[in-house]
């Protein structure tokens, strides 16, 4: 008999821990959506390369796929970003003594419409902005793409945890 108890509570165990889950993460990410929708973001900014659109919205999926599980689909996505870039400009910042900059500044700033078809208290509108700084004597085109690279993931980053983020 007391076999008989022992085989069907190991039997249960499995049973009772499979309905067990428990949700963990690093980046504070915790969201009940299984899918993710985000539109091309076309550019409205001058100034910007005619690829940036294309690399920014990559950026964006990206880092999705990468910190999340939750899976990008074409459109109607639980999760939904849209928006444009609007702001792309380039600027000396630090002014040395002879009045030539010895830094420039590249700032991109990107509008953002983020609708929560699970909870419509996290939609948003809002900007983002970021930069990064290089010397002045480098020119913008030899340093732009990893200055593009870099303001991206702080964007990115930026949008996603703003999204569904709990800070």
């Amino acid at each position: 008999m007391k076999r008989f108890f022992t085989a069907i509570i190991l039997l249960c165990i499995p049973v009772l821990l499979q309905n067990c889950k428990v949700n963990y993460s690093f980046t504070g990410i915790s969201t009940d959506a299984e899918t993710v929708s985000i539109q091309y973001f076309p550019s409205v900014a001058p100034l910007a390369p005619p690829t940036y659109s294309q690399a920014f919205t990559e950026s964006l999926k990206d880092i999705f796929l990468q910190q999340t599980n939750i899976a990008l689909v074409e459109n109607n996505g639980e999760l939904q970003f849209e928006g444009e870039i609007v702001g792309y400009n380039n600027a000396p910042v630090a002014v040395q003594g002879n009045e030539q900059a010895a830094l420039n500044r590249l700032t991109i700033t990107v509008s953002v419409r983020f609708t929560n078809t699970l909870n419509e208290e996290d939609n948003f509108e809002k900007q983002f902005s970021k930069f990064e700084d290089y010397e002045s004597t480098a020119s913008l085109k030899q340093v732009e793409d990893q200055l593009i690279e870099d303001i991206n993931q702080q964007l990115t980053q930026d949008i996603l945890q703003s999204a569904i983020g709990n800070w």
